[in-house]
């Protein structure tokens, strides 16, 4: 099933300041997330990075500058959430999870795209199972299906592979970039190599108040080999950066 809402307008962070218990933790921050392309965001913890993915949520209120899209339309509506943990609902089954969008906003689920968005994702058997019964790599599975199940052209990703094992996040990152080819991506992270493999941009953010570098931009369309040489240039890069973000943060 190939995405149906493609993203075709930028996001734009302008000038943005955000505060924490008084303190700044960044202030005039000017950010874009390019339409249809994935951005990866990394740095130290505390640094802002999932205050940021917030913010440009709405979850969290600037307290000067703004965020706004190319279009000149709003965001609200028209972007969906994933994070670290698969939030599913433990009472209800894999299918009535990827459903529950629709069914708290009082819509008729479409019963035929959960299906095939569980084809998809590898999980059509464990349809009627419950998320206790599920392992961590299937529950995230699930998570992303019912991600893709809101059909948003906008994509936040809260480190949503970080507590899997190395074979399991490969295969997920892998899923993941093949499904949301389209959408326009921000994946806060602290993997380098995931960032590398999924980015179109990869961005540091880093100190006090906290500022986002310039883009390293990876060749090739994602999810990309690791041991291509570009690739591991870039990462020599992209972790000398990382430490320079770790200096400023001590």
């Amino acid at each position: 099933m190939a995405p149906s809402g493609p993203a075709d307008f930028d996001i734009l962070v302008e000038q943005a300041t955000l505060q924490y218990h008084g303190s700044p933790l960044f202030e005039r921050l000017d950010f874009s997330l390019p339409a249809g392309s994935w951005t990866c965001l990394l740095g130290p913890s505390g640094v802002g990075k999932s205050s940021l993915l917030r913010l440009i949520a709405g979850l969290v209120p600037a307290a000067a500058g703004k965020v706004r899209c190319s279009d000149a339309r709003p965001l609200a509506g028209r972007l969906a959430w994933m994070g670290q943990k698969d939030d599913l609902l433990p009472w209800l089954d894999t299918l009535g999870n990827v459903l529950l969008g629709a069914r708290l906003r009082g819509q008729r689920p479409d019963l035929a795209r959960a299906k095939a968005l569980l084809e998809q994702v590898g999980l059509s058997a464990q349809a009627t199972q419950l998320p206790a019964t599920l392992s961590g790599g299937q529950r995230q599975r699930a998570a992303l299906a019912r991600t893709l199940m809101e059909d948003r052209p906008v994509v936040l990703m809260d480190e949503p592979f970080s507590s899997l094992d190395a074979i399991t996040r490969t295969r997920l990152q892998a899923l993941a970039a093949r499904l949301l080819a389209g959408r326009t991506v921000l994946l806060v992270t602290h993997d380098p190599l995931e960032a590398l493999r999924l980015g179109d941009r990869v961005q540091v953010m880093a100190g006090h108040p906290a500022r986002v570098e310039a883009p390293i931009c990876p060749a090739g369309p994602p999810p990309r080999r690791l041991d291509e040489p570009a690739i591991l240039v870039a990462q020599g890069e992209l972790l000398a950066r990382l430490a320079d973000a770790q200096d400023l943060a001590a």
